[in-house]
């Protein structure tokens, strides 16, 4: 349905403004060099922040679904960003434009409209420091749905010892979900999911060598859980991250819905 045929069937009465709003958030993309079309109404539509995976990507054509994105939300955020390809966004964008998280090989491309804040707060935690980076992509794409992020990493199972204090911290700044990054035998999110009362998100990550190595260990040992948690694919920050800060933010706005 067009944007004319809308707005004529309101004015006739046939379609009231709800059902309208519904109609409008479907439509929203912007095509660029008929290689991509970008959901540009994403975050209206489910809450969730579009990303742009530059992995497989050409660097020209990279840069310029970038700077269509930047066009309509004012902030791109841009995961499994190559060397090659940050220095072609780099040459194309000015220095105060970028924010560059090295660790989890994301970028933020912006053209100076500050990240949304939603009040809701997701913590994130890694077993080992092979872990951090694709804690730290869950991290900017929380960051990104205008979460504060409490971040907390080497915690894991071996030096169990390590991570009580974190969950007393996570507990007393009110996290609404947990994301937990662990490698080899994927023990952590089970560890702490029996520990805080609220979701926890296990990434698996490709870390640990032999036998169930490459982070596939750590996957069929999250799924068999004992704890009640939620898996999601090995090295999948972002994906964590966006619904770890989905379930946050969800709650803060029920907790501001209650106060008023």
């Amino acid at each position: 349905m067009e944007l004319e045929d809308i707005l004529q069937k309101i004015k006739s009465g046939q379609m009231d403004i709800e059902y309208a709003v519904i109609h409008l958030r479907s439509m929203g993309f912007a095509s660029v060099m008929d290689i991509a079309k970008i959901d540009t109404h994403r975050i209206h539509r489910t809450g969730v922040v579009e990303a742009v995976l530059a992995e497989g990507k050409m660097n020209d054509d990279l840069v310029e679904i970038v700077k269509i994105q930047v066009i309509h939300a004012g902030r791109a955020l841009i995961t499994r960003v190559s060397d090659e390809q940050m220095e072609a966004i780099r040459r194309t964008f000015k220095p105060d434009e970028i924010q560059w998280h090295k660790r989890a090989r994301a970028v933020v491309v912006h053209d100076g409209t500050p990240r949304a804040v939603s009040g809701g707060v997701v913590g994130i935690l890694s077993a080992g420091t092979a872990d951090v980076g694709v804690a730290e992509e869950a991290r900017v794409a929380s960051l990104e749905m205008g979460c504060e992020v409490i971040a907390i990493y080497d915690v894991g199972v071996a030096g169990i010892h390590r991570l009580m204090p974190q969950i007393a911290k996570l507990k007393e700044q009110g996290v609404g979900a947990v994301v937990v990054a662990a490698g080899r035998e994927g023990t952590l999110p089970t560890i702490v999911a029996g520990l805080i009362d609220v979701p926890v998100i296990g990434v698996p990550v490709s870390t640990g060598y032999g036998a169930g190595g490459s982070g596939e260990a750590a996957l069929l040992s999250m799924l068999q859980s004992c704890s009640i948690i939620s898996v999601v694919n090995i090295d999948a920050g972002f994906v964590a991250g966006a619904f770890a800060a989905r379930i946050a933010n969800m709650l803060a706005e029920a907790r501001s819905t209650n106060r008023g």
